[in-house]
């Protein structure tokens, strides 16, 4: 998108612990270890940045996922970070 900048204090300071911690990160050596902490680590950052608790969460997802209708096409959007039907558990200040 180029009306957002290319650099800012916000995406650096997402990324920062991804940094520090890369070498706690060594069993990512394989594409599909890299993949699977890609897309953990969006969901996470993306909880937060919704005011979500990444906890409580993760637990929620991991408790509906499996259940999931997929006939039902507005099930997922239901689950999804912005989503207004989450329960209360899942936002940062509980």
């Amino acid at each position: 998108d180029g009306r957002l900048e290319l650099d800012n204090n916000r995406s650096e300071r997402s990324i920062k612990p991804f940094v520090i911690g890369r070498k706690n990160w060594l069993f990512a050596n394989t594409p599909r270890g890299a993949k699977a902490s890609a897309i953990t680590y969006s969901i996470i950052e993306t909880a937060k940045e919704n005011g979500l608790n990444p906890f409580h969460y993760l637990i929620y997802l991991f408790e509906k996922l499996p259940n999931l209708d997929l006939e039902d096409k507005n099930a997922l959007d239901q689950l999804l970070p912005w989503s207004e039907t989450l329960p209360p558990i899942c936002l940062m200040n509980n």
